[in-house]
């Protein structure tokens, strides 16, 4: 099984623009930067396979390259018109590998490694997993095989994700398992909640 991380450069004004007010544009790019490094160290800990680092809007930024040596993950560069494309390339190519994947993003710090080796073992006899966010959408997605459509013609960013999502996995005819919800850092009170959890780390501003 693959592990992909979706991040994108941590650009001040383009990333975590909602805790801009509260932290600066150069501190929620810092925030965001912190945040992707400890999904790196969660997915490396949790030892369910390779690692790879999926970035946007592409490998180049000296960022990535830093994870890379410091994690020992691969880069790979985000492909598509959408999220749900880009994910699609980033299943396709794994699958075609002959090896499962999970796909996680850099904003839930409350995702530990125990959810990646949940997602993994659900991967042996379902189709895909996923694992909800309280928003509306999800953590983590994983595929076991290809599933047309599942990627396609989501609302990415509201609070219909994991519904559409769903509908999407049972037209497929698709057998999955869902994890327990989990939340993501987006707002002011989300980061106020991840450091009154301890969650935020060494992403504490």
């Amino acid at each position: 099984m693959r592990v992909a991380v979706f991040a994108k450069a941590p650009q001040p004004g383009a990333v975590k623009t909602r805790l801009a007010a509260l932290l600066g544009a150069q501190g929620a790019a810092e925030l965001h930067a912190a945040l992707a490094r400890q999904a790196l160290a969660v997915a490396a800990r949790a030892g369910v396979g390779p690692v790879e680092l999926w970035c946007a809007p592409d490998e180049t930024h000296p960022f990535f390259a830093a994870c890379a040596r410091e994690f020992g993950v691969a880069l790979r560069r985000q492909e598509g018109a959408d999220l749900g494309a880009r994910m699609a390339h980033a299943a396709g190519a794994a699958l075609a590998a002959g090896s499962s994947i999970v796909i996680i993003g850099t904003d839930c710090p409350a995702l530990d490694g125990a959810s990646l080796v949940e997602a993994a073992l659900a991967l042996r006899d379902h189709d895909a997993v996923m694992k909800p966010a309280e928003d509306g959408g999800y953590v983590l997605i994983g595929l076991a095989r290809m599933l047309p459509g599942v990627f396609e013609a989501i609302a990415w960013g509201g609070n219909t994700v994991a519904a559409e999502t769903r509908e999407r996995l049972a037209r497929s005819g698709a057998a999955w398992k869902e994890l327990a919800p989990s939340w993501d850092v987006d707002r002011p009170e989300d980061y106020a909640r991840a450091r009154a959890e301890g969650l935020l780390g060494q992403a504490q501003c």
